[in-house]
């Protein structure tokens, strides 16, 4: 059964503002550099996004493979520039890699399709 990634956005967003409460100062710090780092420089954001998929897939976060999914759809990456961006993941991660990437490419489905 594939992963329900609206879903988990959804669920992760609940526990983050939780925490955002509990542990205020560390999260609003995580939202500083999450923000400093996304924001349009030399490079833009689709480009940090797509860096920022490579990552995770890499690293094999289904999370942030949700999250980063959900924001280059909001970009309004293709689904061709966003397999390409699963090839290089591949390519850097091997057949782990290969796996994640194959939820990813199940997260942008949903995304998109939403």
């Amino acid at each position: 059964m594939a992963t329900d990634y609206l879903q988990m956005t959804a669920d992760i967003s609940r526990q983050t503002a939780v925490l955002r409460k509990d542990i205020p100062d560390t999260m609003s710090g995580f939202s500083a550099m999450a923000g400093a780092a996304c924001k349009a420089g030399a490079l833009d954001a689709k480009t940090k996004e797509y860096i920022a998929l490579g990552i995770a897939v890499a690293l094999r976060c289904e999370p942030c493979i949700a999250f980063h999914a959900k924001a280059l759809v909001k970009l309004g990456v293709t689904r061709a520039e966003y397999e390409e961006v699963l090839g290089v993941a591949v390519y850097m991660d091997g057949g782990p890699g290969l796996m994640y990437a194959a939820h990813a490419l199940e997260a942008f489905d949903q995304f998109s399709a939403k």
